[in-house]
């Protein structure tokens, strides 16, 4: 299942692509809302066991690293199912070697791993 040629190779680096800016749009969105928690945080009171306000911004500033993390990840993932995509080997378990299954690259196109391996 392998499309590393022709005409779905380019609509599949299509989708790959257009996903990776999105995700990259939100990293970097989150880093910039990482850095107003910071700023609010440094130009508010330090003391948080009394401040309102501090576990507020403690649990925001938790909050988009999550986020931010998982979007990094989500990151990574593209950019490997992009080098699988060049390198003729997408769509193709990196786990078993089996098919990834075209439902399953439709609802993630970064999937490197079958059903059963997943």
């Amino acid at each position: 299942m392998s499309e590393g040629t022709g005409a779905g190779a380019a609509r599949t680096r299509e989708v790959l692509e257009g996903e990776r800016e999105r995700t990259l749009a939100a990293v970097r969105a989150l880093e910039r809302d990482r850095e107003g928690i910071v700023e609010s945080a440094r130009l508010s009171a330090v003391d948080d066991e009394h401040d309102p306000e501090g576990a507020t911004l403690g649990f925001e500033r938790a909050h988009v690293e999550a986020l931010l993390a998982s979007a990094r990840g989500r990151l990574d993932d593209l950019d490997r199912a992009l080098e699988r995509l060049a390198a003729g080997t997408y769509g193709v378990c990196t786990s078993c070697g089996g098919p990834v299954g075209a439902g399953r690259l439709e609802a993630r196109p970064a999937a490197a791993l079958c059903i059963s391996c997943a």
